[in-house]
Parts: structure tokens; sequence; C-alpha cells
């Protein structure tokens, strides 16, 4: 029997490696670096694990969580491994004992956070004792491409140069093509392996409907499913308090988990989870990293995740045994406006703030999509698979109506535009707007421009939408949302395929709502405030963004009335971040500078 085979039987008890495992295993062993993808239960702790008790010494574990590490910890010890976790969670005397166990050589595996393996003072005396194997684990989070950028994970890519010569693997369940070579460029400088061995959890039964009555949608859900652990994403702590209290009522082990519950209410809210039947834990996002409980029948999502890889990631906490498992997501246009106030909100630069309302657009159209719900979701992740016949979509098909020739329409003009150009563009297009980029570009010169003006704008967006989610297109999340023909769509304008909608999926058009004029203080000049009005018009038009993301008319307002003339002032305004700061500044004080002299 080979080492590797004979730790697997005698340490894990496991006769032979899952699908995908033993390449992994094996590349590590020949010292190369490695990232693997693996779906969620698929074993991926496995793949470091088996190497670094084969090759002795010390292996350091990175992982974002204290209670992973925790987990992961107490069954190695199970095991009998000699495996250790120094961590914020424990005293400093218990970390400094495990410290010294670690420099006597009587640790195989120590899982470290990331913050706390890049110190100088680790570094130092981790190159001084030797280490054996690195593995990153949720290793996403170093990539800013990804969904879950962690600032903490950027640290790693010094890892290769502190220590040169140790394989590092790296593994994670939801990285799409960009994120997978972002992965490889921080943490390998492009030298390493990659398996990606498929997203694909054919026991999940996918649905998604529209959100009407969130509580009475779940009682239904929850109908037929008495005693079964399950757990339901909501986007707030307050939702989650709600709807345990409301599950709780109507006859469900139901409790709440969110970050505003202390340490101890957390954990003991997982151990009750972990260890009774029947329990539904109504949680946000942060509840679930690392959770590795099989028999969890469901996961309900009670408002719309953040993003497809989030989405893909919390379903993937349901059916670990293989068994059938629900994923149930009620999905209202509430929702999609929330999360757009999210990322606008949030303290980002602008290239990601971009990325992700593109990711939330591939999301939006994986909701929408016509045809097998799975192939949409799949084909986000880059796999292509047939009709899956374990979705809403496959198990009770909506009316479509044939939109082959439209579908054609889109795809000659994201064809004729270079593939480069996104949504609204490709409508503007159809529609006949000479938009500055159709004029810049000569689009307004093409065969397809105006060939749509025979329907609204609402019909090709939902058309666009529904052609990404059905395969048809690809958008690019990691460059500027750009469309490009997939090969289903290649089949489609050769006359070998047809496109299908479901019109019900089209919204209607509104009028916006008018903004009422902002009311200024008699301090506050009209002309001032006028101008830099038109001034952030300029910016935003030349951005392609809605005025108010530049700033606000509270920000407007208090620049006509305090008027800055250096960037030390500026930078005291309301919603003027370091970013904004550095891009807007300059044009606005030289507005104000011009009234003053006029």
């Amino acid at each position: 029997m080979s080492a590797k085979h004979a730790v697997l039987k005698e340490v894990f008890g496991f006769d032979s490696f899952r699908p995908g495992q033993e390449g992994i295993v094996d590349c590590l062993l020949a010292n190369r670096n490695v990232l693997a993808v693996m779906p969620t239960g698929a074993g991926k702790s496995l793949t470091y694990q088996v190497p670094a008790l084969v090759k002795g010494g010390l292996t350091i574990v990175v992982s974002p969580l204290v209670a992973l590490m925790a987990d992961q910890v107490a069954a190695l010890k199970l095991a009998g491994v000699a495996a250790e976790t120094i961590n914020s969670a424990a005293s400093r005397e218990e970390n400094v004992a495990i410290w010294r166990r670690v420099a006597a050589g009587q640790v195989r595996i120590l899982y470290l956070a990331p913050e706390r393996l890049m110190t100088d003072r680790m570094i130092a005396a981790l190159q001084k004792i030797g280490v054996t194997l690195f593995a990153i684990d949720e290793a996403h989070c170093i990539s800013q491409w990804g969904a879950s950028f962690r600032p903490e994970y950027d640290m790693l890519q010094a890892l290769r140069t502190a220590f040169p010569g140790v394989p590092i693997g790296a593994v994670t369940a939801t990285a799409d093509e960009a994120t997978r070579r972002d992965i490889v460029e921080k943490l390998f400088a492009g030298d390493a392996e990659q398996y990606v061995a498929g997203f694909d959890r054919p026991n999940i039964s996918l649905t998604v409907e529209p959100k009407l009555n969130t509580k009475k949608q779940l009682l239904a859900f929850l109908e037929n499913r008495p005693c079964e652990s399950g757990i339901v994403y909501a986007l707030s702590r307050k939702s989650s308090e709600e709807l345990a209290e409301f599950l709780s009522q109507n006859g469900y082990h139901a409790v709440p988990y969110h970050a505003g519950l202390s340490p101890e209410q957390r954990a003991e809210t997982q151990a009750l989870f972990m260890t009774e039947p029947g329990v539904i834990v109504c949680a946000t996002i942060a509840f679930g990293m690392g959770i590795d409980k099989p028999d969890v029948r469901f996961v309900f999502h009670a408002d719309l995740p953040g993003t497809l890889d989030a989405y893909y990631q919390e379903i993937g906490r349901a059916g670990r045994d293989g068994k059938p498992a629900d994923a149930h997501m009620v999905f209202g246009l509430q929702d999609i406006s929330m999360r757009r106030r999210f990322i606008d909100g949030e303290q980002t630069d602008d290239d990601r703030k971009r990325r992700e309302h593109k990711r939330l657009d591939s999301l939006v159209a994986y909701c929408e999509a016509p045809a097998c719900r799975r192939q949409s979701l799949l084909s986000y992740f880059g796999e292509t698979s047939e009709p899956c016949g374990n979705c809403d979509v496959c198990l009770n098909p909506v009316e479509t109506v044939d939109g082959t020739e439209d579908a054609r329409k889109i795809l000659l003009a994201a064809e004729m535009t270079g593939e480069r150009f996104g949504a609204t563009h490709l409508a503007d297009l159809l529609l006949g707007k000479a938009n500055p980029k159709a004029q810049q570009f000569g689009h307004t010169e093409l065969p397809v421009f105006a060939s749509g003006r025979d329907q609204p704008r609402n019909v090709w967006q939902s058309l666009i939408r529904q052609l990404v989610g059905s395969g048809f297109l690809t958008l690019d999340v990691a460059g500027y949302g750009g469309l490009s023909i997939a090969d289903k769509g290649q089949a489609l304008m050769r006359g070998e395929a047809e496109f299908r909608y479901r019109p019900d999926l089209i919204r209607a058009q509104r009028k916006p709502a008018r903004t009422p004029a902002a009311t200024l203080d008699a301090d506050v000049p009209q002309p001032l405030f006028d101008r830099l009005k038109a001034r952030r018009s300029e910016l935003a038009r030349e951005r392609s963004v809605p005025a108010y993301v530049i700033f606000s008319d509270r920000t407007l307002i208090e620049m006509a009335k305090s008027q800055p003339t250096t960037k030390s002032d500026f930078a005291r305004l309301h919603g003027v971040g370091e970013a904004k700061l550095e891009r807007f500044a300059d044009a606005f004080i030289e507005e104000i500078r011009g009234f003053a002299a006029a």
C-alpha cells in the first residue's frame, strides 16, 4: 500500500479517494503548487491533510474563521493527528503552550489566520523551524475579482518568496475563471497546476419564485418537511430574528444567528444545529462557512443573496450526504434595489463597485432564466450541462415564446460591436439611440442600428438578461460588463438553435418618480449650486453613471455653502472619500474658483 493510501485508510478510515482528490494529493507530494476548485462537500480538506501527514514536518493551514479552524482541529485530533490552532479566541497562555509544542516538532498541522501568519515575527519563527507545506483554505478570498475579497488574504502572496521551494495548495469551492487566474497570479506568480473538479451538485433541487409574502411562502415550503434541518438566509439581523420567532410560533424549532449575537450565543446556536435534529437556523451570511453537517435538507433564501458565488456557496451547505436536498429562493424587484444600494454604499473603489454590479446582473439573469436553472448556474462558472430535470423550470415549465429573431438581432449587435459592450449599449443601438459611444465608434452606421425600434427598452433589456441566463451570451464580470457570444449563441446565429423567452419576466416600464428639487438655505448661492450640478452631470455622462453616484445633492449643497478651494478642505465634505477626492476634487474646486472670480 502506498504511503498516501496508508494515511487515507489508517488515519481517516477511507478505502479510496473521492473523484478529484488524488490528483491534487499527488501534485503536493511532488512539491508542485496547486489550485483546487471543488464543490462544497467534495472533501477539499483531505487534499492537503493527507500530503501533510505523508510528508511529515510541519504543515501550515491558513483559514479565515476561528470556528472553522477549531472544528477542523477537533476532527483531526479525533483521528489521532497532532493538530493545533493558535488564534484570538484562546488565552495567551494557551497559545504560548501550543507554540512551544510546535517549536519542539510535536505538531504536524497548525491552523492560523492569515493576519497572524503574515507577521514578521511569525514568518521568522517558521523559517527557523521549517515548513513542509502551506495550505490556503477559502482561497477565493485573496482575489479582488472575487465576491469575497479579504484584504488580510492579500498578504499571503509573500509566502512564495519567504519560503522558496515549499509547495502551496490553495482550495476553494467558488472561483470563476477570472478569480482563478487572479489567485494563480497572486499566490504562485503563474506557476501552479489547476484542478477544477466541477461545480454541479445534482442532488440539490433548485427553485426560484417571485416574492409575494415571504413568511407565507416559507411556511408553504416547510409544510411537507417536518423535523428537517435547514438554513433560512435573510438579508438583515432583524429579519433573521423575526423569521426565527415566526417559525417558532408555528411549531418549528427555529433559532436566529447573526453577527450581532455574542460569541457564546453564536457558539450555542451552532452546537444546537450540529447536534440536534430538526433545527432551523434563520441567519445572515454570518452563518455557514465551515459548517459540515451532512443532513441539511434545505436552504431557503428569504432575500436575494449578494452574488451567484455567494448563492452557490450557501446552497452548498445542503445535501452534503448526497441525498436529495432543496434550494429555494424568493426573489423580488425590491431585493435588487436594496442590493444596488449596498454596492453603491460600500467604501470601495469604482472598479470594484462596477464588478459587483455586474455580478448582481448575473444573479438576476439566473433568477430570470427561461430554461434549465442548473444550466444557467453552471454556465456562470464556465461549465455546460444538459437540462437537469431537477429544477423548477425543468419540473414545471412555464409559458415561453419564440424569441429567436429578436435574439439574433441582439447577438448581431454584440458581434458587430466587437463583443465588448454591455446590455445598455446594445439596447441603445437596437432602439436607435445615438449615445456618445455609438457615435465615437461609428455604431450608428451599423445595420443593426434602430433595428429594434418596434419594441420598448424594457423588452430588449429582459431579452438580454434571459439570453445571459440561458447561456447564449456571456457577461464579462471581471472586465467592463461586455457581452460576448457563447457557443449556444453561435449555434443560434447559424440557425442550429432557437431561443424561447418568458414574457412574464418582462418588467413593466415605470416613469421615474420626480425628485423634488433640493431646497437651499439663504446662505447657499443658487448660481453656484447650479454650476456644481452641471459639472456633476457632465462627469456622470462621461462615466455612464447616474449623477448621484458622483455626489449627492447634500454634498453639493454643503460644497456651495462652504466653497472649499483646497483638497484638504474638500475632503471634509459629507460623502467625500479618498477615491472621490482624487477623482473629482479638482473639477469642482475649479467651478468654485470660477464662480468666485466672476
